[in-house]
């Protein structure tokens, strides 16, 4: 794949260099966006990522997958500095919604004037490692003819905690802190509170909005009201959406209390679920300040600001 994506640069470069100097392309503020959704595994990010690749065309807009080795949510620094330069130079790519695997990336630490605009959605710390500890064996709806890592190993996963298994340590919770926290070492350090703190700084300060999985709705109306040049007609779509927009782990069976209670004696797990709450509380407060309730219904706000005493007359 590597290799036929070199010749493909190659023939690129080829046909600019027969056709001359390539006109360089002014973009228009609006279209000169990019989004990445560096999305956490387990959180609907697939079901969420859906409604995007199903409005690119409609709201003319381009959507990549960020495809690392192995899922490696750290890039090397030399991938960091192709990445920032294919993200903020890549002219034909934007408008762009960018999604993957990938812990947060600070493109000011490389020059960057107009930064991305960074979106996330996170889950319940043991719900998301029960999602994940099932998908590894059994797969989703989504993609069901597709061999998984751990197919065949039918222990459940309240069989795994009662053993002390690997599967579903607490140290495998440690996994949303990090990806907010970003590509520093501390953050990949499990129980760090430096990492704790980092990752409630990046989310308030460097995402532009982070929701929660078991309000997902929500998130996408607040998208759709904030950035309608992506996520116009996307709070219907998710409503009525025959296509794969809710992907759902297969086999998957509810931990008991006894189970939950034991990981929860965990301080990963306490760290994790500060982040968890921590991002809830702040997702349920701009929703607070962004709509109103009627009849069991939410609708978005009007544009509830304006301008006067505005001088000099004219």
């Amino acid at each position: 794949e590597r290799a036929i994506a070199r010749h493909e640069v190659r023939e690129i470069e080829q046909r600019h260099t027969v056709d001359g100097p390539r006109q360089d392309v002014t973009l228009d503020e609006e279209d000169d966006v990019v989004i990445i959704y560096n999305r956490v595994p387990k959180t609907a990010s697939t079901s969420f990522t859906n409604i995007a690749y199903d409005l690119c065309a409609k709201n003319k807009y381009h959507v990549l997958h960020i495809n690392t080795t192995k899922n490696n949510p750290v890039m090397s620094l030399q991938d960091q500095v192709r990445f920032v330069k294919n993200v903020t130079s890549w002219k034909e790519m934007k408008p762009g919604f960018y999604h993957g695997h990938v812990s947060y990336l600070d493109f000011a630490k490389f020059g960057v004037k107009k930064k991305p605009i960074y979106i996330n959605v996170i889950r319940d710390p043991i719900e998301r490692l029960v999602s994940y500890y099932y998908f590894l064996r059994f797969g989703d709806d989504y993609r069901p003819g597709l061999r998984r890592r751990k197919q065949g190993d039918k222990k459940t996963f309240d069989e795994c905690v009662a053993a002390g298994g690997s599967d579903c340590a607490p140290e495998k919770l440690w996994l949303q802190i990090p990806f907010f926290c970003g590509h520093s070492s501390e953050c990949w350090n499990v129980g760090s509170r430096w990492a704790l703190d980092q990752a409630k700084y990046n989310l308030i300060n460097e995402y532009f909005l982070v929701g929660v999985t078991e309000e997902l709705e929500d998130f996408i109306m607040l998208l759709e009201a904030a950035l309608p040049r992506f996520f116009r007609g996307a709070t219907e779509l998710y409503r009525t959406g025959k296509k794969s927009h809710l992907r759902k782990t297969t086999e998957k069976k509810l931990p008991t209390k006894e189970t939950i209670a034991k990981l929860q004696q965990s301080e990963i797990w306490k760290m994790e679920n500060e982040f968890y709450e921590f991002a809830l509380e702040q997702f349920q407060f701009v929703r607070a300040h962004a709509v109103r309730e009627k009849d069991g219904e939410l609708y978005i706000l009007a544009q509830n600001f304006f301008y006067e005493k505005i001088y000099p007359k004219s």
